[in-house]
């Protein structure tokens, strides 16, 4: 994880609201590499990657005097491009054509890990378990998919989530309880 002189990058954040374009171009030069390793882990995609740190940082230079604690810009990325590369995954999962039998028919295979049925069948249940998790309460679903879907440490998901390391359990734990029962009753 990177480091970052809290100080330096408040200052820098004062002069970016008082409309210093150079201090935004340096706050970019510090972090651009921390938004863009934390979007490519999410993302698992370079270019999807890329989009997310520039989509970032555009809402960052829109919003930059918002900033209450000019010492938290960095804090205060990692939510924005949290929520970016959420809303990257959300649509990139919602890409989803459905089949139809007669096409089913035609690429029939009988090697079972060709057999479309069988696709089908493991994409209903993933797409039951994606929206049994979308149920959850928000906290508790962002900690699911960065720890399951993302393959995220808990040091990185506090970082990103701007909270402690025993919030992320404790969303977790509860978040895997709440799931385990919406998955035993088998609907949502």
């Amino acid at each position: 994880m990177a480091v970052f002189d809290h100080d330096n990058i408040g200052s820098l954040v004062s002069r970016a609201q008082a409309d210093d374009p150079d201090a935004f171009a340096e706050l970019y030069a510090l972090t651009y590499k921390h938004v863009y390793n934390y979007a490519g882990h999410y993302l698992r995609d370079p270019y999807l990657a890329q989009d997310a740190m520039q989509e970032t940082y555009i809402s960052a230079l829109r919003n930059i005097r918002k900033i209450k604690e000019p010492t938290l810009f960095v804090a205060w990325l990692n939510q924005i491009c949290f929520h970016i590369c959420f809303d990257m995954c959300k649509e990139n999962n919602a890409d989803y054509d459905t089949v139809s039998p007669e096409m089913m028919e035609i690429v029939k295979d009988d090697n079972l890990s060709h057999d479309p049925e069988r696709n089908i069948e493991d994409k209903e249940e993933t797409d039951f378990l994606n929206e049994a998790v979308s149920s959850l309460p928000f906290n508790e679903q962002q900690v699911i998919v960065m720890k399951y879907y993302n393959d995220m440490k808990l040091e990185d998901i506090a970082s990103a989530m701007n909270c402690s390391r025993s919030s992320v359990k404790r969303y977790l734990i509860s978040g895997r309880e709440r799931l385990a029962r919406i998955l035993e009753r088998g609907r949502i």
